[in-house]
């Protein structure tokens, strides 16, 4: 019997902590969870399809070409004749623009157009010129 008293303490201890640990669940609320539904909604608000263009052009014949399609997919093209040019429609709000072009003449540019506003450009001189530009946001 000198003994038993500390196995019983520990149960209600136990008891005890379990018993107020499940009230303050209850408290809190954390029980209540809140359900969540799909948050596609119908009626969205339309908007006007941004049309975007990349150019390249230089003083060589032919370029290297690496950009982001209106997917988000890189894209290359080797040995494009120069002037070269591709538009597509987003389809998204918004997007991200990058081209890449290495060219086989002395100097090399490009350019990335918004709905025919020019948003990014430059140009390099050197031989086998390298060029880029990048629109964070269209």
């Amino acid at each position: 019997m000198r003994r038993l008293w500390i196995p019983i303490l520990v149960l209600c201890v136990l008891g005890a902590g379990g018993f107020t640990v499940s009230r303050l669940h209850g408290i809190f609320g954390s029980e209540n969870r809140l359900t969540y539904t799909d948050t596609k909604v119908d009626d969205s608000q339309t908007f006007n399809p941004k049309h975007l263009t990349y150019e390249v052009f230089g003083s060589g014949s032919t370029a290297n070409i690496s950009y982001f399609d209106e997917n988000g997919e890189p894209t290359y093209v080797q040995g494009a004749s120069l002037p070269w040019s591709v538009r597509f429609e987003l389809s998204e709000a918004s997007a991200v623009g990058s081209v890449l072009a290495q060219g086989d003449g002395d100097s090399i540019g490009c350019r990335i157009l918004v709905d025919d506003e020019v948003k990014a450009e430059k140009v390099s001189n050197q031989v086998n010129a390298f060029t880029s530009c990048l629109l964070k946001s269209a």
